[in-house]
C-alpha cells in the first residue's frame, strides 16, 4: 500500500533487520542452549520470534516443544541465553553497517528530521555503540524501559514521547508484521521492509532503506 506523501518530523526504527543484521545470532544462541536441553528449536520456530521479547520468545520455544520449566529455570535460560548472545555481538563492528544506511541517516538527520530507535531488545545501546551509530540518533526506546513488546505500540509510543513529536508526525521503519501492526496501534505511518513487506500492511513496501530519502522530505 502506498500512501500519499506528508511531512514526517521523526522516524522511529526497528533494530534488527533494519539498521543491523543480528537476526542469525539470535538463531544461534537459541539454538545452542536449545540443543544442551534437548528442546527442538529450528528455523521455523525462530522466524516466531521476530520483534519478539526473550521471554516471550522463551515461552513460545517451550510451548511448540510442549516442554514445562519453573520460573528459575525460566530465568537462568534467559540469562544463559543473552550471556551467548552478547558473545556473538562483542564481534560486531562498524564494518557490519552498510555505507547506504549511514548515508541514509545523515541525510535525514540533515533534512532536520529526529531519529529514534524502538527496539524490543534489551542490548539495543549495546549494538549501536557496538557498530557505531549511536550519534543518528535522538532518542532509544528499547527493552530496557517498556513492559510490553510488539505489536503492542509502546514502544513508539515512548519514543515518540522522548522525541517530542506527534504520533501522526512519526514514520516506522520495521521488518516484521509485529511492528508494522504496532505501528498502526500507534497511528503512525510505517515503511515495510523485508518479511514485513511482502505482507502488504504498511504504509510503503521498500526493498532498502536508502529509498526513505525519496519518502521523508
Amino acid at each position: 500500500m502506498q500512501a500519499q506523501k506528508i511531512r514526517y518530523k521523526a522516524v522511529i526504527f526497528d533494530l534488527d533487520g533494519v539498521l543491523v543484521h543480528t537476526d542469525e545470532y539470535h538463531y544461534l544462541a537459541w539454538k545452542q542452549l536449545c540443543d544442551l536441553r534437548k528442546i527442538p528449536f529450528n528455523r521455523t520456530v525462530n522466524d516466531l520470534l521476530r520483534g519478539v521479547s526473550r521471554k516471550e520468545s522463551l515461552e513460545i520455544i517451550l510451548s511448540r516443544a510442549h516442554v514445562n520449566l519453573s520460573e528459575a529455570e525460566k530465568e537462568s535460560f534467559l540469562a544463559e541465553k543473552n550471556a551467548v548472545y552478547r558473545k556473538f555481538l562483542e564481534q560486531m563492528t562498524p564494518e557490519d553497517v552498510g555505507q547506504k544506511v549511514r548515508n541514509t541517516l545523515r541525510t535525514l538527520r540533515e533534512r532536520g528530521k529526529k531519529l529514534a530507535v524502538g527496539s524490543s531488545s534489551k542490548n539495543t545501546k549495546f549494538i549501536l555503540a557496538q557498530v557505531g551509530l549511536e550519534k543518528f540518533f535522538d532518542a532509544v526506546s528499547d527493552g530496557t524501559n517498556i513492559t510490553r513488546t510488539k505489536p503492542d505500540p509502546e514502544v513508539f509510543l515512548k519514543a515518540a514521547q522522548m522525541l517530542g513529536v506527534e504520533n501522526g508526525c512519526c514514520l516506522v521503519v520495521e521488518d516484521a508484521v509485529s511492528g508494522v501492526l504496532a505501528a498502526e496501534a500507534a497511528h503512525m505511518d510505517c515503511a515495510a521492509m523485508g518479511d514485513a513487506a511482502r505482507h502488504h500492511r504498511a504504509t510503503y513496501d521498500i526493498e532498502h532503506l536508502s529509498m526513505l530519502k525519496d519518502i521523508v522530505l
